[in-house]
């Protein structure tokens, strides 16, 4: 209480839970002291109380380097303006500036804060895979080498041909917004326009901002992403609006999980469903058809050699089999991130090895990778790659065996050099001569 009797534990709270930015506080042994609303939102996490509830607990981390709370609770030094792509706990892609405090008191640690500002809307502005190098989004430059994926673009151009709308279904990060621009991009004659509508409850106005932006469009495409991200009254504005312009347009909608799970859920007006219904594809996770990597990175990386003339011709055998063996939560999208984050620390390079591999990712496959037993011949035959030259393979091989060894060891040098019958000198040599390759 104040000198004038108010009690500003009422105004910290409103502040707190009336924020746009997410705020989260732990104390010394973990434990959520304040997780506000925006928070909740953004990670995804639905539990009424967190309070005394351990971060290990509620996010599980394999390593406290995961979590920027946990490194600063540790270190007492700040973390400031870190970006973090990441797919929440409904596994929706997430992209937050992290920036994390130490909680001093009377000169001694007592806790960690981290304030999160969402950008996910931004980046998809300024991130859409493919647009950004000014091509055209069609069925040929989509990659379908699998059997579930072939299936799906088939579907897709039988759709473009009967122009019935679309129902896209699918995880996130999955290529939902690739299937429903190359479905425009299919239709004869190919219609004007492809918009791309990012449902958003938080915007009250967006069925009628659509609505007055149809009204000036001839007959285009309107991909709604993520229907059932509107609160149930704006859906059933799209309903009516939709009723209104079928005759003129091509709509396609997508959602992340089974529409009928969502109608039983609230979460999807089924008069919205039935519009879209006629026509549902279903685009599966990356991890259900992993034979879609390889060829997704070669056309990938091919790209970036046409734009920015780097020398990368691919992955090592070991990251390809990593790549194989993680479950990828964010789908495709997540793939070309990763290679996208990599391919700006790449000069010379040719192959992306695991030393190349982000930190974070890295931590993702860390138990796969020392559950895994090395084989030399792993390193000579590179599927679907042309053969490593000689020179090239006797690094890798080395860099490999080395490092693994180092990790035995905690990269004790001695240790190291006596397991590996050579002397201390000639091993930091070869450390040496390995990091400046």
């Amino acid at each position: 209480m104040t000198k004038n009797n108010v009690d500003l534990t009422v105004f910290y709270n409103f502040i707190t839970d009336n924020n746009a930015i997410g705020i989260h506080a732990i104390n010394t042994l973990g434990q959520t002291i304040i997780y506000n609303d925006k928070m909740k939102k953004i990670e995804g996490l639905n539990l009424d109380d967190m309070s005394d509830r351990s971060i290990l607990d509620v996010f599980r981390f394999s390593n406290a380097e995961e979590s920027t709370l946990l490194r600063v609770l540790q270190s007492g030094n700040e973390v400031l303006n870190i970006k973090q792509t990441y797919w929440n706990q409904n596994g929706q892609e997430i992209t937050t500036i992290n920036d994390t405090y130490p909680v001093i008191e009377d000169g001694h640690l007592v806790g960690a804060i981290e304030f999160s500002r969402d950008i996910t809307t931004l980046e998809k502005l300024v991130h859409q895979p493919l647009q950004r190098y000014g091509e055209s989004i069609t069925f040929d430059s989509i990659t379908a080498v699998s059997t579930a994926m072939r299936r799906v673009l088939q579907i897709a151009n039988k759709a473009a041909i009967a122009r019935l709308p679309v129902l896209l279904i699918g995880e996130s990060g999955t290529g939902k917004d690739l299937v429903a621009e190359g479905i425009h991009h299919a239709t004869e004659p190919e219609l004007n326009d492809f918009i791309t509508v990012y449902c958003n409850r938080a915007d009250p106005q967006i069925i009628t901002k659509l609505n007055e932006q149809l009204q000036h469009l001839e007959k285009s495409t309107i991909f709604c992403e993520r229907i059932e991200y509107l609160t149930m009254l704006q859906q059933q504005e799209l309903v009516d609006l939709l009723a209104d312009y079928s005759g003129e347009h091509l709509f396609i909608a997508s959602v992340g999980n089974d529409p009928i799970d969502l109608i039983a859920e609230q979460q999807l007006l089924k008069e919205l469903y039935y519009f879209f219904a006629a026509m549902s594809i279903t685009i599966p996770p990356l991890r259900e058809r992993l034979d879609d990597i390889s060829p997704f990175i070669q056309s990938h990386l091919a790209r970036y050699r046409r734009v920015f003339g780097n020398q990368l011709k691919g992955v090592t055998n070991e990251v390809e089999q990593l790549f194989n063996h993680y479950d990828w939560p964010g789908n495709l999208k997540e793939l070309e991130v990763l290679l996208d984050e990599m391919g700006t620390m790449i000069s010379t390079e040719e192959y992306i090895t695991y030393d190349l591999l982000p930190h974070h990712f890295k931590l993702k496959v860390q138990e796969y990778r020392e559950n895994t037993t090395f084989h030399a011949e792993d390193f000579v035959i590179q599927a679907e790659q042309e053969l490593m030259p000689l020179d090239h393979y006797l690094r890798e091989a080395e860099a490999y065996y080395l490092n693994k060894v180092l990790d035995k060891y905690g990269h004790n040098i001695t240790r190291a050099a006596e397991a590996l019958g050579m002397s201390r000198q000639n091993l930091q040599y070869r450390i040496r001569k390995m990091k400046s390759t």
